[in-house]
């Protein structure tokens, strides 16, 4: 039997809401990121404006994070493809203080591949700080010169290049971590401070999602056996628990929102159109592999001072990992990768691919 002109029609209509709800689930991140070019992309933009601080590369003792007006040196993320270094500085600083530098991480990323390198370095390790007589914990470096000071020192540290940084305090999480309803973290067992040195807290573990309180407590918790070791691990796991929350399509619209709550909590040298364009190519790529390594080393009392005394071994293979990633020429599956050089306990946790220790 045929059908009727008008049930034709309404047949035809559905069949194009099916076809529609199939294409938008199937292309649904393409979709979202049009969306977010059209209704929000101006928005952000503008917010961004704020948080972009270009900084002195030879900013004087004690400078004010060295910030120089226009765009300093040449930004390597102009070109959309090419590999950079990008210095992630973590501080718990409160009002208008500076404080020290808790979290330093050397990211190397990889635009076309959606990839990172992550290499992190312990707050107490020794090392010179330029303009310092003698060595001191590399936590001191933001103290001392802000974003600035804090680049210059990771640069001779490693003998490498930072091309840009990002600092933000984790404080300035709490309030965005709730606002996106919480991230899962893989805390097996109760994390307690209990220490009388220590901040109190417990941190329950086995909890579907934690709150913005709980997950700045588990970046913050001291008292296991692996000490600053197993704290960057956590702050890597916690980065990547916001990157994988905040790509969800259905947090998207709430970037503008996000970007407000962070305000001064957040600076870097990444320009406003530069930051959009970056995220927009990471979060098209399919996969978002980040490898995670910390730096290696021992610690030990000197001048009554706790130091952590990074492997020189070990600092040089981090070095030349980061230079093999920042060839844009080279094969991704190609790339050394820290558990492929000889670390123990190499591990898949929370979307990291660990090089070194096991579960944080």
């Amino acid at each position: 039997m045929r059908l009727s002109r008008r049930k034709a029609w309404a047949a035809g209509l559905l069949a194009g809401f099916v076809l529609l709800g199939l294409t938008g689930y199937w292309f649904r991140t393409q979709i979202a990121l049009a969306a977010f070019d059209l209704f929000f992309a101006k928005r952000v933009k503008a917010q961004l404006e704020q948080s972009y601080q270009p900084i002195d590369r030879n900013a004087p003792e004690g400078g004010q994070d060295g910030r120089l007006p226009g765009d300093g040196r040449k930004e390597a993320a102009e070109k959309a493809d090419r590999p950079f270094t990008l210095l992630l500085l973590g501080s718990d600083s409160r009002g208008r203080e500076r404080g020290r530098s808790d979290t330093m991480i050397v990211a190397v990323v990889r635009p076309r591949d959606g990839a990172m390198l992550l290499v992190s370095i312990p707050r107490d390790a020794r090392v010179s700080i330029p303009g310092r007589e003698k060595p001191e914990k590399i936590a001191h470096a933001y103290a001392y010169g802000g974003a600035g000071l804090a680049v210059e020192t990771v640069e001779r540290f490693l003998d490498i290049e930072i091309d840009h940084y990002a600092s933000i305090n984790f404080k300035g999480f709490r309030e965005v971590i709730d606002t996106i309803g919480g991230i899962k973290l893989p805390i097996e067992k109760d994390l307690v401070n209990k220490d009388p040195n220590h901040e109190h807290f417990v941190v329950k573990a086995g909890q579907p999602f934690y709150n913005g309180e709980d997950a700045l407590n588990y970046v913050r918790f001291r008292e296991d056996a692996g000490g600053d070791a197993s704290r960057t691990k956590r702050q890597q796991i916690f980065l990547q628990a916001i990157i994988d929350k905040a790509s969800e399509v259905g947090e998207w619209r709430k970037i503008p929102e996000l970007i407000e709550i962070m305000g001064s909590n957040f600076a870097t040298d990444i320009p406003p159109d530069d930051l959009l364009r970056l995220a927009e190519q990471m979060l098209r790529s399919k996969t978002r592999p980040i490898y995670s390594h910390t730096l290696e080393g021992k610690g030990r009392m000197e001048g009554g001072v706790w130091y952590f005394i990074a492997d020189e071994r070990d600092a040089e293979q981090v070095t030349s990992w980061i230079r093999a990633w920042l060839d844009a020429d080279a094969d991704f599956q190609s790339l050394p990768k820290p558990e492929q050089a000889g670390t123990d306990g190499a591990e898949s946790a929370g979307g990291i691919v660990r090089g070194n220790g096991g579960t944080a």
